[in-house]
């Protein structure tokens, strides 16, 4: 007879999965029910590397006629003449109709202005000597520099019969010019002993003392009213441009005096002779180390930048060397030259020549340190005015980002910074404008595409999310739908980005990027290298994050752009290819088989989500395009996409919803599992066993596993030590235990046996296993009269051992698992794990009988 305690177990229910009408939270759904409602992952698309070095390469949609090309010519005349001056935009007066005679000139005015001269008469140059007429000759061909040969003796002769020097008064006259303190060092300049060679150069030393003496005399002599009466008569260019010039203190004026002597003397002692030797030597590796001596010369003279009075005779220099053709020359060339701050097409020239010789140079480009300069331009230029140049600067940062021995030197130099003010700058003027101009597309694929190279670093992820660069992709992507090429390399770089918890979440937060992820799987339906990337970015939101699933369910149109994209790869599939038999193998799915593996893994995310979940459910046709995908395909011919499939049927048969299109078909679905069950593929064994935990909540198909030895599968499946394997069987296994009909499986091939061996493996650490195993042993043992003929006699003595220690023992967690899970955990272990094994030791206690040895008999 039952005690009072056992009546009351008596009237306990069996154990079964909850029913769907008790709602749970996405939380619980998550973290409870594993065999119901289950993320799936998938890798990531695959992006070849480009063989050759191009703006744009054999994938991209531009056609060569509507591009900027990646090959053409360069040469020295390519770039514009030093002489040539830029359009200054500024309205010249109109001339008077009769132009007045000049007025006889004082005294003053004579020593100061003189008249143009006319053109040199050919006789006279033939008369010349022969130097003279090499010096002439260079000059009208465009020669910076004259030859070394000429004589001292001619050069002193031509300084006295031609240099006069009025040093009594306040001004000095060189060659009948009058020249004042501020501007006699720049006569110099222009004048031709300057730039005569002789060894030690004897003729400059001898022409800086005489022009530091005239200079000296000019600081020392005559009081401040000869210092104004020599600035009234002899007015600088700006003073006969400007009726009123601004007042300059005593001190600015020799600071500036000071400082042009300087650089005048910097340049003839330290700079010229560079260049002689750069001009003259025929011997490339010398010329290359000299062009290396100039830059630092440049640099210690402080004179790179665009306000050097030298610079444009210096460039000149430069640009004739272009035509040598040695690679590592025009490197240097540009370093220079870029340095030096050139605009416009000069720019553009630089920037080409350094994009022509970027291919199979990187370390040329890495030893010159070539990638600063072209920083430089993206920081400093004018994007607007140099938009052309900046496609070509980009262009060969791209090519080097891709080589992995940039990559910290990028990092350093701030690449990651620089490109994304440009993406912000870019974003700006599109905006203004409300158009897309067709070279700021041209750019931004170069500058999308170095992105997509630098994701890979966790240096540039962490650099991208400090600048909120992702709303800025964006953005981009939003302003160039229309592009293509753009679009698919802002995904590539959404792909792996999102491939990472940090970055998905960022990626989640905007809310604007689902409506613009449908609008491009709307737009590109058939462009598989854009939709499949896409399609895995959705894939990481929904599986990464809650909020992700809840955003898109609130997306008009969402499921129904993903129905669509659905049927539309899946005709592609059945015009692709011919179904492939179950021993065929795939190394690798066909790319549109690529993009049906994401899509399933987006439709079984979001079926987690309770109303996208039960919508699927219901629908006809994803249902159909799922099973359909089950029965022409293999675990051999295409395993994820099955993998996938089975996922997604698992997830939307979680839902016991009216109309529910699985519940229809659930026999169906239970034949085309079976084939997965009896193949030699683990993973495709596990998704089937969950879906038949959730299917088999019916009676019907309860009957259907019995009848198929279903059911001995799921015992020999306890013995797979393999925690979720065992968790899903036994899973099935307490389903149909609810049947009381069906509770004698359990005495087949030991299954009690098992379940017990399960509970001891993983239940320190499993609660969830653990309370499958208890719930199942009470549902088999509900008309229990004795402990040891329901369970046998070792397994009682182990599971009240088992029972015991569990229930005087904390769960068990090592250290993967963060606070807030361990917490969560050990919490189910008291609420949900402890009253269930209570229950079930009292009621193998309550039926167990302990015999006692009886007394030796005494006599």
């Amino acid at each position: 007879m039952l005690s009072p305690n056992d009546k009351k177990l008596e009237k306990l229910d069996p154990f079964y999965r909850p029913s769907i009408s008790k709602q749970k939270t996405s939380v619980e759904i998550i973290n409870e029910a594993r065999n119901a409602l289950r993320t799936v992952r998938t890798q990531r698309p695959f992006t070849p590397q480009e063989d050759q070095r191009k703006l744009f390469g054999p994938a991209s949609s531009r056609t060569p006629e509507n591009r900027p090309p990646s090959s053409f010519s360069l040469h020295a005349s390519s770039f514009e003449s030093s002489d040539s001056r830029p359009i200054s935009g500024t309205r010249l007066s109109p001339l008077e109709l009769k132009p007045k005679a000049p007025a006889s000139p004082t005294t003053e005015e004579d020593s100061c202005l003189s008249f143009p001269k006319p053109p040199v008469d050919p006789a006279k140059i033939r008369r010349i000597s022969s130097a003279r007429a090499r010096l002439f000759r260079a000059a009208s061909q465009g020669a910076l520099l004259p030859d070394r040969s000429l004589l001292p003796t001619e050069s002193k002769k031509t300084v006295e019969s031609k240099e006069m020097v009025m040093m009594g008064d306040s001004m000095m006259k060189i060659n009948g010019i009058c020249l004042t303190e501020s501007n006699a060092v720049g006569h110099t300049k222009s004048h031709p002993l300057q730039l005569t060679y002789d060894g030690g150069f004897r003729e400059i030393k001898e022409q800086e003392m005489f022009i530091g003496t005239a200079l000296s005399h000019l600081r020392s002599g005559g009081d401040q009213g000869k210092r104004r009466a020599r600035a009234s008569s002899c007015p600088t260019s700006s003073d006969l441009s400007r009726p009123q010039t601004k007042t300059v203190s005593k001190a600015d004026l020799e600071k500036k005096d000071t400082e042009a002597e300087a650089d005048e003397v910097f340049w003839t002692t330290r700079i010229l002779p560079i260049l002689y030797e750069i001009e003259k030597e025929e011997n490339i590796e010398t010329v290359c180390a000299a062009c290396t001596k100039l830059h630092h010369a440049l640099e210690e003279g402080n004179m790179l930048g665009n306000k050097f009075k030298r610079r444009r005779v210096l460039l000149k220099t430069l640009y004739k060397l272009v035509d040598v053709g040695s690679d590592l020359l025009n490197l240097k060339l540009a370093k220079i030259i870029l340095a030096l701050r050139e605009r416009r097409k000069n720019l553009l020239n630089v920037c080409k020549l350094i994009f022509k010789k970027n291919e199979k140079n990187d370390s040329l480009i890495q030893n010159d340190n070539i990638l600063e300069s072209l920083l430089e331009v993206l920081r400093s230029e004018d994007l607007q005015t140099n938009t052309e140049a900046f496609l070509y600067c980009m262009g060969t940062i791209k090519f080097i980002s891709g080589n992995p021995g940039f990559l910290n030197e990028m990092m350093n130099k701030g690449a990651v910074e620089v490109l994304v003010n440009l993406i912000k700058e870019i974003n700006e003027n599109t905006k203004e404008c409300g158009t897309c101009l067709p070279n700021l597309g041209h750019l931004l694929v170069q500058v999308t595409a170095t992105l997509r190279n630098l994701a890979d670093s966790p240096l540039a992820r962490r650099k991208l999310l400090g600048t909120s660069s992702l709303p800025q992709l964006c953005t981009v992507m939003e302003q160039f739908s229309g592009d293509k090429d753009i679009c698919t390399n802002i995904a590539r770089i959404f792909s792996k980005l999102t491939s990472y918890s940090d970055c998905c979440a960022a990626v989640a937060n905007y809310s604007r990027c689902y409506a613009l992820f449908l609008n491009l799987i709307n737009k590109y339906q058939r462009k598989q290298d854009l939709i499949v990337r896409i399609v895995f970015i959705l894939g990481n939101l929904t599986a990464k994050n809650n909020q992700a699933r809840e955003q898109f369910s609130k997306e008009k149109g969402g499921v129904p752009s993903l129905v669509s994209l659905f049927q539309t790869f899946h005709e592609l599939d059945l015009h692709s290819q011919k179904p492939m038999g179950e021993g065929a193998v795939q190394k690798a799915p066909s790319e549109v088989e690529d993009v049906l593996v994401k899509l399933t893994r987006v439709l079984a995310n979001l079926a987690i989500h309770p109303g996208i979940g039960q919508t699927l459910a219901t629908n006809q046709q994803v249902v159909g395009l799922l099973l359909t995908t089950l029965e022409r395909k293999s675990l051999g011919e295409c395993e994820e996409l099955v993998i996938n499939t089975t996922a997604t049927i698992n997830n939307l048969s979680y839902y016991q919803v009216k109309n529910s299109v699985i519940l229809d078909k659930k026999l169906y679905i239970a034949q085309l599992l079976l084939k997965l069950l009896v193949s030699n593929n683990m993973d495709g064994i596990l998704e089937a066993v969950r879906v038949f935990g959730n299917l088999s909540q019916d009676h019907d198909i309860c009957n259907f596993i019995v009848q198929n030895n279903v059911h001995k599968f799921m015992l020999a499946l306890l013995d797979a030590k393999h925690q979720d394997i065992c968790f899903s069987a036994c899973g099935v296994l307490l389903n149909l235990t609810v049947d009381k009909d069906k509770r004698a499986i359990l005495k087949e091939g030991g299954g009690i046996t098992k379940l017990v061996d399960c509970l001891r493996d993983f239940g320190p650490t499993d609660w969830q296993l653990a309370c499958l195993v208890c719930k199942t042993l009470w549902n088999f043992s509900e008309n229990i009269t004795n402990a040891a003929s329901c369970f046998g006699d070792e397994d009682t003595d182990t599971l009240l051992v088992l029972l015991s220690s569990f229930l005087d023992e904390e769960l068990a967690l090592d250290g993967s698992f963060d606070q807030d899970l361990k917490n969560y955990h050990k919490l189910h272990w008291e609420t949900e794990f402890k009253p269930v094994a209570q229950q079930l030791l009292n009621r193998i206690q309550s039926h167990h009988t302990f015999l006692e040895p009886l007394p030796f008999p005494s006599f």
